[in-house]
């Protein structure tokens, strides 16, 4: 029997939990064919040994909704074993959309998703109006991962309400039975499903909140309901949660009554409220046989601190702004770190103040250390030195060329610790998410998600860890399954065929670091890692050794899709 590709000799972690087992795995048409000992030859022939492979990851909480449309690489998330991202999260995305509703559609992701107006004004072509117009336009399109899509709230409610969806106004049942018919059209076209978001947190580049904020539960029951009589179709929100039991009860009843899966993103927050609480809603609805799951992110949520970072301490000084723009960041660095111009940074920044502690704020280091512990933070390392706080924050602003960046955990890590979110991982309700690749652009570079839950959470961590089958399993079958992707997530005959070759001891992520490859020359955080040896999507090899082949087999995925046998 021949094959398009054999993978000999790993250490193969299927995705479905049990222990890894040392055989080959044989592709052929872009699915796996056979797992054991495969007699035959490969056109393709890979040697894994010492390696584990694993099934290619599903990330399914990201915003490529705009790269997707202009890049070819979906990138940071390929650089990290993820073959298959889900976009049109949150609530916010690009269709359908009026010409007059352009501009609010851009604000929107600017002020939720951290991507530059210019970047999106120059990127986006507006070739759609509709929705399935959209998803026709992504379904030209070829990339280095597969991309499926969700459609999101608040373009429908501007589509629907103009200036009173933007302005919060209640909608009436016209309006509700007109955003439901959007949604399911959406769904029917290839949408995944629908999101929203309801959190105080999401406002738009104007500092206005967004328009979904307080939908009162008609609209998003009614709107489930709709997609929910198409019998496909899964739901995502975020949400403060600011009153626990009616906004618990507002989830429950949209998917009594649409009869669909639901999803909602989870973190330790330093402002009370507690994750235990939704845990307990987790268990209580999934004993009512509702379908329902957490997002959990796998480390701190956090913002990057750096010169060429969004959140620049520096940016407003007098000093740091007399410097000419257009000079090399080495150069600029050099010249401020100079005797005269440190001392009048240190002076105005004194002058200024911080505005965060620098208790919370730690050195990244590279590679990149994401559960610091309080040796590492700017205010022990300062005392240390035997210098005033805001000296050292300068002195380490300016380093390495100006290319220094610092971390600033605030969600996840309320204890100075991951103990809650081991907690969080570890409940049989929640699947790893939030790496939101392709938003955040220059605070975050949390697509890299999966490297940190095989390193840290499998080999790295100082205390309880997890079992690296678990972990595969977690982030490959379960976060396919929890929006409805059957057909892949797990090294078997019949299933797509996206696999990774991990040199696991040798796997570990690079600190991030600064592109300038968006449209119009915007800035962007990636972050690299090293022990991803081979990544193939539907077989195709993809990336080799952290380097991309060139190859593009990634598809739009419409629809959900079932098991394949």
């Amino acid at each position: 029997m021949a094959a398009d590709l054999v993978i000999r000799g790993g250490l193969v972690v299927d995705g479905t939990g049990t222990r890894g087992r040392v055989a080959d795995v044989a592709v052929a048409g872009g699915v796996v064919v056979e797992v054991g000992r495969f007699g035959g030859r490969g056109r393709r022939e890979v040697c894994a040994d010492g390696a584990v492979v694993a099934p290619g990851f599903v990330d399914i909480h990201t915003h490529y909704d705009g790269q997707a449309t202009w890049d070819d690489s979906l990138a940071p998330s390929s650089a990290h074993g993820v073959t298959t991202v889900v976009a049109g999260n949150c609530g916010v995305g690009f269709a359908p959309v009026r010409q007059r509703d352009r501009e609010q559609l851009v604000s929107l992701m600017e002020g939720v998703e951290d991507l530059p107006g210019p970047v999106l004004h120059k990127g986006l072509t507006w070739e759609w109006t509709s929705f399935p117009e959209y998803l026709d336009h992504l379904d030209a399109r070829r990339w280095d991962v597969d991309l499926a899509a969700q459609i999101v709230h608040s373009p429908i409610r501007l589509h629907v309400m103009g200036q009173r969806g933007a302005d919060r106004e209640p909608a009436t049942a016209a309006d509700i039975s007109a955003m439901g018919r959007l949604a399911a059209e959406g769904v029917v076209a290839g949408a995944l499903g629908f999101s929203t978001s309801r959190t105080a947190n999401h406002r738009t580049s104007a500092g206005e909140p967004i328009p979904t904020l307080d939908a009162e539960r008609a609209e998003l029951v009614g709107i489930a309901e709709a997609i929910g009589a198409t019998g496909t179709g899964v739901l995502q929100v975020v949400s403060d949660f600011a009153d626990l039991a009616h906004e618990s009860e507002t989830l429950l009843m949209m998917m009594r009554e649409s009869g669909l899966p639901l999803s909602f993103s989870l973190t330790q927050s330093p402002r009370g409220g507690g994750y235990r609480p939704k845990l307990r809603l987790l268990e209580r609805a999934n004993a009512q046989g509702l379908e329902m799951r957490a997002q959990v992110a796998p480390r701190p949520v956090g913002i990057l601190v750096g010169i060429q970072a969004t959140v620049n301490p520096l940016r407003s000084l007098p000093t740091y702004r007399s410097l000419d723009r257009a000079l090399p960041l080495e150069r600029r660095a050099a010249m401020l770190a100079e005797a005269e111009p440190r001392r009048r940074l240190i002076a105005e920044l004194t002058e200024a103040g911080v505005r965060f502690p620098l208790s919370r704020l730690y050195v990244l280091g590279n590679p990149p250390q994401y559960e610091p512990p309080p040796s590492h933070s700017a205010e022990t390392l300062a005392t240390v030195a035997g210098v005033p706080a805001v000296e050292w924050l300068v002195d380490a602003l300016l380093a390495d060329d100006g290319r220094a960046l610092l971390y600033l955990p605030f969600l996840n890590y309320v204890d100075g610790n991951l103990d809650a979110v081991r907690e969080m991982l570890a409940h049989p309700n929640t699947v790893p998410g939030l790496g939101d690749g392709g938003a955040h652009v220059g605070t975050i570079c949390d697509a890299s998600f999966p490297t940190t839950l095989l390193t840290h959470w499998c080999r790295d961590r100082d205390g309880q860890r997890f079992d690296l089958p678990w972990a595969v399993q977690q982030q490959a079958r379960a976060t396919a399954e929890t929006v409805g992707l059957r057909d892949r997530g797990i090294i078997a005959p019949g299933y797509k065929a996206d696999l990774n070759v991990i040199d696991f001891d040798r796997l570990q992520l690079r600190a991030p670091h600064v592109a300038t490859d968006l449209p119009g020359g915007g800035r962007r955080l990636l972050q690299a890692a090293d022990g991803y040896v081979h990544t193939f999507l539907s077989g195709v090899e993809t990336m080799s050794d952290g380097t991309p082949t060139g190859d593009r087999p990634g598809r739009l995925v419409r629809h959900q899709r079932p098991d394949p046998c």
